[in-house]
């Protein structure tokens, strides 16, 4: 079972505690963009086997939506920070490259 721990309140929760919300760090077109834009927001999603960084709500705590940076091939967990974080910190992004040499940080557009 997948176990994130929420990075306000500190609690350990398992995936059953936690309400998934889908891909992190996706850019968000508002008003006035074309609709290629926004199609591509709806609808285009990353689904890697590897390293993937998602939001997470705490629905069953705090109530407060974080990110988490995981595995999906092993659900390893490499951390969870906040969701006014823009990019991932270097400290998950170093434990990321210590496990899997190679991987880099790709913007997001």
């Amino acid at each position: 079972m997948l176990t994130l721990q929420c990075p306000y309140c500190g609690i350990h929760a398992e995936e059953t505690e936690l309400t998934a919300g889908g891909e992190a760090h996706l850019k968000r077109f508002g008003p006035g963009s074309n609709d290629d834009d926004f199609e591509g927001y709806l609808f285009m999603r990353e689904n890697p086997k590897g390293v993937h960084f998602e939001r997470w709500r705490h629905s069953y705590g705090c109530g407060k939506w974080f990110h988490a940076a995981r595995c999906t091939n092993t659900l390893e967990v490499f951390g969870t920070y906040t969701a006014q974080t823009s990019v991932p910190p270097q400290e998950i992004k170093d434990k990321i490259t210590a496990k899997r040499p190679g991987w880099t940080w790709r913007e997001f557009k």
